[in-house]
């Protein structure tokens, strides 16, 4: 049993090498997109939102939903899970997910495949028929993307330091025949075969990746390692009730299959002041604030934040357009007269484009016509300042489970 790990820069043919070696022996083939699809079933979530977690970019609404967190954790369960049962398989795994699994698993042929910069430009060119100069562009984008997600979620700041691989091969000088032919001449080497450390390496990231998903599941967003059946949480925000904390921790983590120890340790010298805060998934935690009142719409946005719903805020009808391109929320209230694009503008174009976001009107100036217009363009319901809180909360609430219902 053999498994290859290959990671390759953007446009230097590595998938081609793959599908080489898979044509020329009898090793299957795991992708990244396989492990996010078998992420996306065991979590419960959308293949996109799993596929965002290996993304260096970070939604605005992370903070509250955890769902970068939540969602790594269910790819490095599926990757461990896939160590755990490869015995007597011959397996090549590729892409981002492979940068997760531990260093001191070590029983891989690990190979590197990378190219200069003009071979990889004009990879992109013939495949997108498009011009130099934007092929640049992409490619320098993608990798500034990859080595900052690389650094922070895996602890790589070297993508190809030869110290961390076994064969790193140039695709401007070498076929894509003579490259897959290399990786098979060099795969049956001894030195790939299962130690006792690597074995209990494994072990080890598929005990972390069980507890990880088990907290996660109950709200917890913490650091997690193992070793030998032991666990150690580090937390790395302030806890007010930190004992209280620790048993909760604890108890989560006794219905762990496998968990004999467990430790759980405050961080020293915290940079911030960044607070504890358990999240609950079933909280609204998606909800974008509208309104050109500044100080409304912050204490407004701080109000939620006490009842456990997370927002987002802007203050112009354009911003919120620009965000929902780049963030789609589940539920906006719009405040009906803003400068620019008013919410009735805002409102149609959000219901043509993006049809699942519920929109709660919200104004101190609308009349009964506009509250008719606002209900027939779609908006979920329209509401009266001066707010009650109360009666908000229980309508966004109200919102969100449409847009549950709606997902299922």
């Amino acid at each position: 049993m053999t498994i290859i790990k290959a990671f390759g820069v953007g446009f230097c043919k590595c998938n081609e090498v793959v599908d080489k070696i898979v044509e020329k022996t009898t090793f299957r083939h795991t992708s990244t997109d396989q492990i996010v699809s078998e992420a996306a079933i065991l979590s419960d979530m959308k293949v996109a939102k799993v596929q965002k977690a290996l993304t260096y970019k970070t939604s605005v609404f992370e903070k509250f939903t955890h769902e970068k967190k939540y969602a790594l954790a269910h790819i490095k369960l599926v990757l461990s899970k896939m160590l755990m049962i490869s015995a007597g398989r011959d397996l090549i795994l590729t892409g981002y997910s492979t940068q997760l699994i531990p260093k001191d698993i070590t029983h891989f042929f690990r190979v590197g495949l990378i190219a200069d910069m003009e071979f990889r430009v004009a990879t992109l060119m013939e495949q997108e028929k498009i011009s130099k100069a934007n092929a640049e562009q992409q490619i320098k984008k993608l990798d500034e993307e990859q080595a900052k997600w690389m650094a922070k979620y895996c602890g790589v700041y070297e993508a190809f330091n030869p110290a961390d691989y076994d064969l790193i091969i140039p695709m401007n000088t070498e076929s894509i025949d003579d490259a897959a032919q290399l990786i098979i001449q060099h795969q049956q080497d001894d030195i790939f075969q299962p130690t006792g450390s690597s074995t209990q390496a494994v072990a080890d990231f598929n005990l972390a990746a069980r507890a990880e998903v088990a907290l996660t599941k109950k709200g917890h967003d913490v650091v997690v390692t193992a070793g030998r059946g032991d666990i150690t949480i580090k937390i790395d925000k302030e806890v007010s009730r930190f004992d209280h904390l620790k048993n909760e921790l604890t108890s989560i983590l006794e219905k762990v299959d496998g968990v004999n120890g467990i430790e759980i340790k405050k961080e020293e010298n915290l940079p911030g002041h960044e607070a504890y805060r358990k999240y609950d998934k079933n909280m609204p935690s998606r909800i974008l604030l509208v309104d050109d009142e500044q100080d409304f719409v912050k204490t407004l946005s701080e109000r939620l934040a006490l009842r456990d719903m997370g927002s987002a805020v802007v203050h112009d009808g354009e911003s919120a357009l620009r965000l929902i391109k780049q963030d789609e929320p589940d539920v906006m209230v719009l405040d009906l007269k803003m400068p620019g694009q008013n919410g009735i503008d805002v409102l149609k174009e959000v219901k043509k484009s993006y049809p699942g976001i519920e929109i709660i009107i919200l104004t101190g100036h609308g009349s009964e016509e506009d509250k008719q217009q606002c209900l027939e363009l779609g908006a979920f319901d329209y509401l009266h300042k001066p707010l009650d809180i109360t009666k908000l909360s229980e309508v966004i609430k109200k919102a969100n489970e449409k847009v549950n219902q709606q997902a299922e």
